[in-house]
């Protein structure tokens, strides 16, 4: 089954950066810019549940036509100047519902912005509501027992990924033109995949997270930019991004809009090296069709000069995988635990808190701060193997999923069908061991649109990069061929 069709209007089909030129140079007014976007989710929204807590119509008309009167005296808040925004379910919002997707915090409404969203408001972006998310954001599999699920952008009857899933899709439908979206397990790169858009990791600590009840250890969660271009990434991430003196960790130089959005030459193309490791010489189990569609993509960068290298064997990675997944458990639990903390002492906590969240919750209990210690040395030597390999390579390339798209009504892959047989699942996140190597790095990554397979469904290639190497990253990915969404689409 696809998806319902409904191509987007003028307005809606515009990029986030061309809306912002149009905006300003006073082709669309910010109302006609609402109107046209709330016309679109009020047709579209239904049948994906991406855009939750959406607020009234006059509200946001009214406050659409108060940004058309500062334009109207020669004043811009910024590029986002009128530009609607739905906020994703986990970062806080001032008068608008911050559910987590939990029935725990149904009631839940910030009197303050989080610090990513108030740098979205003071570029100008009116925040319309929020994006869907799995409870906690937890899962790569955007469904909650207050909302309901979010359907994939390609096919209704499959998940749209997570945890960004709602803002994967309303991107991928035109009911937003750029999102924010937050990362630990691929939950910006996961549903981009998905959904054949783009999904921006940044460096850790290039865009803080405030408010936080811990700035050490945490921040290894980031939020981050989702987009349909890469231009549109890079603004929107230039906007997140910036030192901020509560947030320690957060990376004071500041993030290079002008050198990010500058093409790379040819002679930048043929030096140009890629490693590929594809599903690490059979350690990563995947679903047929995933490597040989990334394979192609990948191909879309050498035809343009760059050199695309497959991994020769897992030595030359410089670590084993498994002791990486072992200590990334570690570290997981670790973080997750004491987030749900607070919410599982609540009335009912237990009760009404999914069985994923109560498994991280419960082996977090068990931890003892010499395994975190270990753990953490683990992590040690990863990082200093990726900057090794990061001496010889550009970036490097692996699929942003290991499998498809999976039915909609399934909570998770409890097994991966590969071409050699089946492989069990032991976690109920392991399907996605893939998207670990950026996170536990700390190394900006983006996923990229690979194209659609067989199926029907999209597909996505991640690109790792240089230490702080986000400018070049997105120069990077900016080679990559557009793939048109089969049709479904039409701008």
């Amino acid at each position: 089954m696809t998806s319902p069709f409904a191509a987007p209007c003028t307005i809606t089909a515009l990029s986030a950066s061309n809306l912002s030129k149009a905006i300003h140079s006073k082709a669309y007014s910010c109302v006609e810019v609402m109107q046209a976007y709330l016309k679109r989710i009020a047709l579209v929204n239904p049948a994906y549940n991406a855009i939750i807590s959406l607020r009234s119509d006059s509200e946001l008309l009214a406050e659409a036509k108060l940004h058309d009167a500062m334009l109207a005296t020669g004043k811009s808040k910024g590029w986002l100047h009128g530009i609607p925004q739905a906020i994703k379910d986990l970062s806080a919002t001032a008068g608008i519902p911050t559910v987590y997707g939990s029935p725990l915090m149904i009631k839940n409404v910030p009197l303050e912005d989080g610090l990513m969203v108030q740098r979205m408001k003071a570029a100008g972006a009116i925040i319309i509501g929020k994006t869907n998310v799995p409870e906690f954001g937890l899962g790569s599999h955007s469904f909650n027992t207050v909302f309901g699920a979010t359907k994939n952008a390609f096919d209704v009857t499959k998940t749209a990924g997570g945890s960004s899933g709602g803002a994967a899709v309303a991107l991928a439908q035109h009911l937003l033109p750029v999102a924010d979206g937050s990362d630990f397990m691929g939950s910006l790169r996961n549903p981009a995949g998905w959904n054949n858009i783009y999904g921006m990791r940044p460096s850790q600590g290039r865009v803080p997270m405030w408010p936080a009840t811990e700035v050490w250890v945490s921040p290894m969660s980031t939020e981050g930019p989702m987009g349909r271009t890469v231009e549109d990434i890079a603004r929107l991430m230039h906007t997140q991004a910036g030192f901020d003196v509560r947030c320690p960790i957060s990376i004071r130089e500041s993030f290079d809009l002008t050198h990010a959005l500058a093409p790379m030459s040819q002679s930048e193309m043929k030096s140009t090296r890629i490693l590929w490791l594809g599903d690490l010489n059979g350690y990563l189990p995947m679903e047929e069709g995933i490597t040989s569609i990334c394979e192609t993509a990948l191909q879309g960068l050498s035809s343009k000069g760059c050199k695309v290298e497959a991994l020769a064997n897992q030595s030359q990675l410089g670590f084993q995988p498994e002791r990486i997944w072992k200590a990334w458990l570690v570290w997981r639990q670790a973080l997750v635990g004491t987030r749900l903390a607070p919410f599982i002492a609540m009335k009912d906590g237990r009760k009404q808190m999914k069985p994923e969240a109560l498994g991280e919750y419960d082996a977090s209990l068990i931890l003892t701060g010499e395994a975190f210690m270990n753990a953490s040395a683990q992590r040690t030597s990863f990082y200093q193997s990726m900057v090794k390999l990061l001496e010889t390579y550009d970036a490097i390339a692996l699929p942003s999923a290991q499998v498809w798209p999976f039915d909609v009504n399934l909570r998770y892959p409890t097994e991966i069908m590969t071409a050699k047989g089946t492989v069990a699942m032991d976690t109920y996140h392991r399907w996605m061991e893939a998207t670990i190597y950026a996170t536990f790095a700390g190394l900006p990554c983006i996923s990229v649109p690979a194209g659609f397979g067989a199926n029907g469904l999209s597909m996505g290639v991640q690109l790792i990069g240089k230490p702080q190497g986000d400018a070049d990253l997105l120069r990077l990915a900016a080679l990559c061929p557009v793939i048109p969404a089969k049709g479904r689409i039409q701008p």
